[in-house]
């Protein structure tokens, strides 16, 4: 009789939550099914790179996870019955149920159109791994002097924008920014990427709404902008399987989860990543970043094997020690901040930032491929357990 869990997605909230029960948590009492959608682990980070031409090695879940003891499942997650504890996956056609006795959700998110009109039908996205390849197949095409419109001036935007200026200096790169280019950042920050942006030659539109898109034209506030390829980062949303779900979400379809992050309508479900609303320090709320989703996994996945095995459950919350911004290759921004993710006056810029930023990614990515690597203790499971049963396929 083995405890049934089941964690949804494998980007780095998902893949670290489920490499980090296994290792707190005995083989033999214990099941872990990891399930996702692509057979290969996504670093979400890398997109831009990936949309500017650069190849990024494969990362197949099934060798991430050999010999863990987690049992990787490829299947796209279609429901969530919360009542009755299972979960509604297709693979192959086929539609079967697994049933759960902990649930670890880690859907993520996607890209949104703000309810913007024009942009689902006219403008990129790279918030998944096919709309990068996508964008890339279509930046091939386009000849010098050719004008690309990023709309959305956060850390996805700035690190697209600039990348793709520094890898297509034919191409005419242009930022669009609701709010002043930067402005949550230092003034060292701030001055720095004034620079590079200015060194790059992109154009910057701050303090501009975008009120359409079609093709070959943005239209703003301030008049239309030219636009062979719009591409759109101005935010993200949460799968919508939640908030169909008896789950307390908020108006966005966040699962609402107390500080262990577990969630707080349901105790045997915790979500961890971009589908979970978490407090962090100071009462503000997590945002939504690998930064939060992979301590945020290691929090939840402390939690359950706590209280699996009857011992003390963690009290922490997640905070924040920077913001890494990669300026293409060469160039970055290391903003320090407080834990509740307010920026320090410290900053720390260029070649050496860039280095210490890819060291970074990389290190996003060991930590969720190594669940091994992790030196700790496996634990008795003594809380309740149910009946393992098989995976119960039905004709789609």
């Amino acid at each position: 009789m083995k405890h049934r869990i089941v964690v949804l997605g494998a980007g780095y909230a998902g893949a670290s939550a489920a490499g980090r029960i296994a290792r707190r948590l005995r083989r033999e009492d214990v099941r872990i099914t990891l399930v996702n959608a692509e057979p290969d682990f996504v670093e979400r980070v890398r997109m831009h790179q990936l949309a500017t031409g650069q190849e990024l090695r494969p990362r197949p879940l099934a060798a991430m996870f050999q010999g863990t003891g987690v049992e990787v499942r490829i299947g796209r997650v279609t429901s969530v019955d919360t009542d009755a504890k299972t979960v509604t996956v297709l693979a192959g056609g086929t539609e079967g149920r697994l049933e759960y006795d902990t649930l670890v959700y880690a859907l993520g998110s996607g890209w949104t159109d703000q309810g913007v009109p024009g942009v689902t039908a006219h403008a990129h996205q790279i918030a998944s791994r096919p709309g990068a390849l996508r964008l890339r197949e279509r930046l091939t095409e386009l000849t010098a002097g050719a004008p690309v419109v990023v709309v959305g001036g956060g850390l996805t935007g700035l690190e697209l924008a600039t990348e793709l200026a520094e890898s297509r200096p034919d191409l005419d790169i242009a930022l669009v920014a609701r709010d002043g280019l930067g402005d949550w950042l230092s003034p060292t920050g701030r001055a720095h990427l004034g620079k590079v942006v200015a060194d790059l030659g992109i154009t910057v539109h701050e303090h501009t709404a975008v009120t359409g898109v079609q093709d070959g034209t943005v239209h703003t506030g301030d008049g239309p902008i030219p636009a062979a390829v719009t591409v759109w980062t101005t935010g993200f949303a949460v799968h919508p399987i939640a908030a169909a779900t008896t789950l307390k979400v908020t108006g966005t379809g966040r699962i609402v989860v107390d500080a262990g992050m577990r969630s707080v309508s349901h105790p045997d479900v915790y979500a961890v990543g971009d589908a979970a609303y978490a407090m962090g320090h100071n009462d503000k709320p997590l945002r939504m970043s690998c930064a939060s989703g992979t301590p945020a996994a290691w929090l939840a996945a402390d939690t359950i094997a706590a209280r699996l095995a009857g011992t003390k459950v963690p009290r922490k919350l997640v905070g924040y020690n920077h913001q890494c911004i990669s300026l293409g290759r060469k160039e970055a921004i290391i903003q320090m901040v407080t834990p509740d993710d307010t920026a320090k006056d410290r900053a720390f810029t260029g070649r050496g930032a860039a280095r210490y930023k890819e060291l970074i990614c990389k290190g996003a990515y060991w930590a969720a491929a190594n669940p091994l690597m992790q030196p700790v203790r496996r634990r008795k499971v003594v809380g309740q357990r149910a009946g393992e049963r098989a995976f119960d396929a039905t004709s789609a």
